[in-house]
Parts: C-alpha cells; sequence; structure tokens
C-alpha cells in the first residue's frame, strides 16, 4: 500500500456515519459516538451542507468533539458547478481539520464508456491534487449504477488516475448490489489505493445493520488484516434504525470481528 494512502499512525481508526433527520438526532450522534468507542464521524451532507460557508460555527457547536468532522461524504457531479462545490468544500475540511473527503460521483452508469469513466480519473486527478495542497486527501466512493461500479470500471478508473491524487473507499454493500461478490479480490487488488473503508451489510436489496444481513464478513476482515491496512474503517449504518442501537451493534460487530480490539 501506499505510504501516502495509509494512515501514518500505523493502525486502524474506527468511525461511524449514519444519516440524521432532524437537528435533535443530529446532536444524539455527535454527543454518543464516542462513548460507544469510536474515534471520528464520517458526515452525511445535511450534517455539515449548512456550515460550508462558515467553517467557525462548526468549530464552535462540535469543534470541542475530537473526530466530529474526520470525514465528509459528498455526491455531486464534475461539471463546472460540481467542481466549484468541491472547492468550497476543501476550503471548509481545512477549517474544521478533516482528513478525507469522499466523494460519490452522482452519474448514473447506463451508458457511460471507457473512455467516459478515464476521463472522470482524469479530472477527479487534479482536484485531488488540489486537495492535497490543502493538506486533505480525496478518496472516490465507488456505488451502485454511478460510473464505478461493474468490475471492469476500477481497472479502467485507477488505471487513469494520477498516483497518490485519488483513494479508495470500499464499501461492502455498493459490491455486493452491483453484482460484486468477491469482497476480498477488491481489497486484495487495489491496496495501493485504498485509504478509508464503509462497512454495510445488505439482504434482499436493503441495507442492513452490520452481521444481519446476508454478507459474509469473515473474509472481508480476514483481507483487510492481510493487507495491513491501517487507516479509517467506518460502519456506514443506512438501515433506518436507532442511533444507539446502530452505534452499539456495529462496534460489536467489527470488534468481534477482530479487525480492532476494544
Amino acid at each position: 500500500m501506499s505510504e501516502t494512502m495509509a494512515n501514518r499512525s500505523g493502525k486502524i481508526k474506527l468511525a461511524f456515519s449514519k444519516p440524521t433527520k432532524s437537528p435533535e438526532e443530529q446532536t444524539e450522534l455527535f454527543g454518543s459516538y464516542r462513548s460507544f468507542g469510536y474515534e471520528g464521524l464520517q458526515l452525511k451532507y445535511n450534517q455539515f451542507m449548512p456550515y460550508l460557508e462558515e467553517p467557525e460555527r462548526f468549530m464552535e457547536q462540535w469543534g470541542h468533539l475530537e473526530g466530529a468532522g474526520s470525514g465528509l461524504i459528498l455526491g455531486g457531479k464534475l461539471d463546472e458547478e460540481g467542481r466549484a462545490v468541491l472547492r468550497r468544500l476543501f476550503a471548509f475540511a481545512k477549517g474544521i481539520g478533516t482528513e478525507r473527503i469522499v466523494f460519490c460521483h452522482l452519474v448514473a452508469r447506463e451508458g457511460l464508456t471507457g473512455e467516459d469513466i478515464a476521463g472522470y480519473a482524469r479530472i477527479l486527478s487534479r482536484l485531488g491534487k488540489e486537495a492535497r495542497e490543502q493538506g486533505l486527501r480525496l478518496s472516490l466512493h465507488h456505488h451502485y449504477d454511478q460510473p464505478v461500479m461493474h468490475r471492469e470500471d476500477f481497472d479502467i478508473f485507477f488505471g487513469h488516475v494520477e498516483e497518490e491524487s485519488v483513494g479508495l473507499t470500499v464499501d461492502t454493500a455498493h459490491l455486493v448490489k452491483s453484482g460484486i461478490s468477491d469482497i476480498a479480490e477488491i481489497i486484495r487488488s487495489f491496496r495501493h489505493v485504498i485509504d478509508n473503508f464503509h462497512l454495510k451489510d445488505y439482504a434482499n436489496g436493503d441495507w442492513m445493520v452490520l452481521g444481519r444481513g446476508g454478507i459474509p464478513f469473515d473474509p472481508v476482515f480476514r483481507s483487510i488484516r492481510e493487507i495491513g491496512y491501517s487507516g479509517w474503517i467506518s460502519a456506514d449504518e443506512e438501515s433506518g434504525g436507532g442511533i444507539a442501537e446502530g452505534l452499539k451493534d456495529c462496534y460489536a460487530f467489527i470488534t468481534n470481528g477482530s479487525l480492532i480490539r476494544p
């Protein structure tokens, strides 16, 4: 694995990510993740965008919580408007001490060619270099029905990314939903660019709390250990359940899988 894609502390750090529907839910999430054993949050769009032009306001409200803005998840396009939003996010992220921006590319996969995907890689490479100049990392989150979806898309995209400019966020449930069942092969093959994991379960078309779906996680955990990964792993809890339940159950599942020790 490239040293710049890995966490220099040499250890796995556990984050949590979950949508919230109200200010009260967001307060509960921010106020409880550390007590359940997590070191950070990877924030959804509505949890940071109200502060985009005012990073100092985010810090006033949440800055006392270590890791509260360790990762920011943004969905967008790579047209002129989308690139402008990303650059605004770079400035915000730098202001609150974010390590990584996780980008979901909101373009449908159908009809795209290999050259389209290669072109997106070149654009994101330039943006990734800009992010690095500000002390940030830009990571692509592959996604069902987005440009990097099928197995060959990964080869095309990362075959055209400039070295160390864009990392890869591996999402277990999106791989399976996209028809890629051998998650361990993806982890081994792209070990040099993986800089983040979203662990999520999946069954019957629905996102599930970790351990309650149909994904066999033993090979996933084994491959993460085999590549010597050291960086952020986020429990990406999108099942629709309660915050406290998700925090507790995901932490128990990951620690019982021996990825980290409680």
